[in-house]
């Protein structure tokens, strides 16, 4: 049965509106989180820092980055009451204090010096950057990086010298096989790696003062090398130029021919043609 157009069911009452909780009393001022806070500015031949006003008559001071000006810092920080200290990690100069600073018992907030670049307002000078500084990580405004344990910095510190000594060595074979190229002594094509046995041995002869290419070849490890005519031809080449001589001279390791007389490139080349 439809319903006549004039009837309507009954609303009800209203549903009550959902209202927030109330919201805190936000304080006008910043409060202190860390009240025994100190700030330091790290340079590469001093050091400015900055202890809360009232705990030294002067509490901005400079020292040196001598062990003994950073005993002496270290002495002050702790007479004057600070048990926690921001400092922005620049280059590696923040390492030798940052370390004596947690033998002593002091905690050490570690900052990006973008975090206190974004604040607004931050000075221009090293004696008021300490204080900025300061004023920043009292009232708790500064995040720390991470840290790792000593153990775990002490392995990390061998396996970056580790990487960096690969990426030298990567860069020294480079500079061998370009200068090999400029010489047009095609021993990467015949080699698979010029560092190896057969590479090593040929170059040393080289750098000795043979240039018969079929001596030279004769010096291949043959399960590791191509096949003889080819590495009959590779020797074959240009070194009457002394700079690029010199240069792959001093590419290669030192023996004891080459240390007692010096490498003389001859004024032809080791085979009549060059490719």
């Amino acid at each position: 049965m439809t319903p006549p157009k004039d009837f309507c069911l009954d609303p009800g009452p209203p549903a009550p509106t959902p209202t927030c909780p109330p919201s805190p009393v936000l304080s006008d001022a910043l409060q202190i989180c860390h009240p025994h806070a100190a700030g330091i500015d790290i340079g590469e031949a001093e050091h400015w820092v900055a202890v809360p006003p009232g705990c030294d008559p002067q509490p901005v001071r400079r020292f040196g980055t001598f062990t003994v000006d950073l005993d002496a810092l270290a002495d002050w920080l702790i007479d004057c009451g600070v048990t926690t200290v921001a400092m922005e990690s620049t280059g590696v100069y923040w390492i030798p204090l940052f370390e004596l600073l947690e033998a002593r018992g002091v905690q050490v907030l570690l900052i990006d010096p973008r975090q206190a670049k974004r604040a607004p307002g931050r000075p221009k000078t090293d004696r008021l950057d300490c204080k900025w500084l300061q004023r920043l990580h009292a009232y708790g405004l500064l995040a720390g990086a991470f840290r790792p344990e000593d153990q775990v910095c002490v392995l990390r510190s061998y396996l970056r010298h580790r990487q960096m000594l690969l990426t030298s060595a990567a860069q020294h074979i480079q500079h061998m096989q370009k200068a090999l190229q400029q010489m047009n002594l095609k021993l990467t094509q015949v080699v698979s790696d010029i560092t190896g046995v057969t590479g090593m041995a040929i170059l040393k002869a080289i750098l000795a003062g043979e240039r018969d290419p079929v001596i030279l070849a004769k010096l291949r490890n043959s399960p590791a090398t191509r096949p003889v005519r080819s590495a009959d031809q590779s020797p074959s080449g240009d070194l009457c130029r002394q700079k690029r001589g010199a240069a792959l001279a001093s590419q290669s390791p030192p023996t004891q021919e080459n240390q007692r007389t010096p490498v003389r490139c001859p004024h032809t080349a080791l085979s009549p043609g060059r490719r």
